[in-house]
């Protein structure tokens, strides 16, 4: 694995404690506020139930004592298996990318492929079609992308410890779209057993002339009478997965971060939790299952779990109604029987018996 800074751009490994300040002001003001909260919870409380909430608390730091530990064997097991996978991930980049070729795959010519003029090696369009079929990535890849996200031939990640957190690194095949073979992504946490995000940071993508994806070029006419006869262009951004290398950031430090108000702190931090969870996913579910995404049964697999939660609901919304209608002919048939006998209720064999609707476990 490359080292981080040297696959990131100057200006970004650079940055200093005060360019985050703003947020991470915010987030810390954020939780003080709530610890204060709690601390007011316990002076409204009697001495006696305020000794039993410290013994609960003592029971709290022995949970939490054991805890640490186990968070410092997961990590070791992780480090573990982490090594044990890399010699798989190595293999499926080679047969991915045609670097090598599986046994039982013979030279003879597939009918389909005669008129082919030129061989296909490995597995086409391979991670672009994993990313596609997770519904999380699909929603930031554009058609326009996918032109240059064919070039990929391989993701990886690893953690990072100073300071902690993880990078990604995108591999790309020699390609017309940028001059990067590497692009990367790194997420320094605030803590990285319970994830509080700190920054991101993207490689600066070094586009050929007119094939940034992050930009569109429009150019408008010039309006009748002026000097200038040359159409007027304008450049704006667009929609385009390459915005995630460029990921949203907190306040520079010639900002005044009295100004910041409750709203922007809001919306930036929304905007850094969507970054990290594209992240995250590429992390935990694409890297590690990319075969299942690309075959599609990963996303079948996600499917039938919310399709399982969903029947769930049906049923209990068809017991509802099959009630509804006990309950309507129940009505019905009384009312009937309250005009032949003289407001006296007749139970008859054909009439419905009341039930209590069933209850399902989702």
């Amino acid at each position: 694995m490359s080292d981080q800074n040297a696959d990131l751009p100057a200006a970004a490994a650079a940055l200093s404690a005060e360019d985050r300040a703003g947020l991470v002001n915010a987030l810390k003001d954020k939780l003080q506020l709530l610890a204060g909260q709690h601390v007011d919870v316990l002076e409204t409380l009697s001495p006696k139930v305020r000794q039993r909430v410290e013994v609960l608390r003592d029971l709290q730091g022995q949970h939490d004592e054991l805890e640490t530990k186990f968070l410092e064997e997961r990590a070791e097991l992780e480090a573990k298996y982490q090594k044990l996978y890399e010699p798989l991930y190595t293999k499926r980049y080679e047969i991915v990318n045609g670097v090598v070729e599986v046994e039982g795959i013979t030279d003879e010519a597939v009918p389909d492929e005669e008129n082919s003029t030129t061989e296909e090696k490995g597995v086409p369009n391979f991670w672009l079609t994993a990313m596609k079929s997770n519904e999380t990535l699909v929603e930031e890849i554009t058609e326009r992308d996918e032109g240059a996200l064919k070039y990929l031939k391989d993701i990886k990640w690893c953690r990072i410890q100073n300071p902690k957190g993880f990078k990604l690194e995108f591999f790309f095949d020699t390609n017309p779209y940028f001059k990067n073979s590497v692009l990367t992504k790194t997420y320094h946490m605030i803590d990285d057993d319970d994830p509080i995000l700190e920054k991101a940071i993207g490689t600066e993508i070094e586009w050929y002339p007119g094939k940034c994806l992050t930009q569109k070029i429009l150019k408008k006419k010039p309006k009748k009478g002026s000097k200038n006869a040359k159409p007027i262009t304008k450049t704006e951004k667009c929609e385009s997965f390459f915005n995630f290398f460029t990921p949203p950031q907190v306040p520079e430090d010639d900002d005044d971060d009295d100004e910041i108000d409750d709203d922007a702190v809001e919306e930036l931090q929304n905007l850094m939790e969507q970054d990290y969870d594209i992240g995250s996913t590429i992390r935990d579910k694409i890297i590690p299952h990319a075969v299942s995404w690309f075959t599609g049964e990963a996303a079948q697999s996600d499917l039938e779990e919310i399709e399982g939660g969903d029947d769930d609901e049906e049923d209990i919304d068809d017991d509802d109604d099959e009630d509804e209608e006990d309950d309507e002919d129940d009505e019905e048939e009384e009312g009937k029987s309250q005009n032949k006998g003289g407001g006296k209720a007749q139970h008859g064999k054909g009439q419905p018996t009341e039930r209590p609707p069933e209850c399902k476990q989702q």
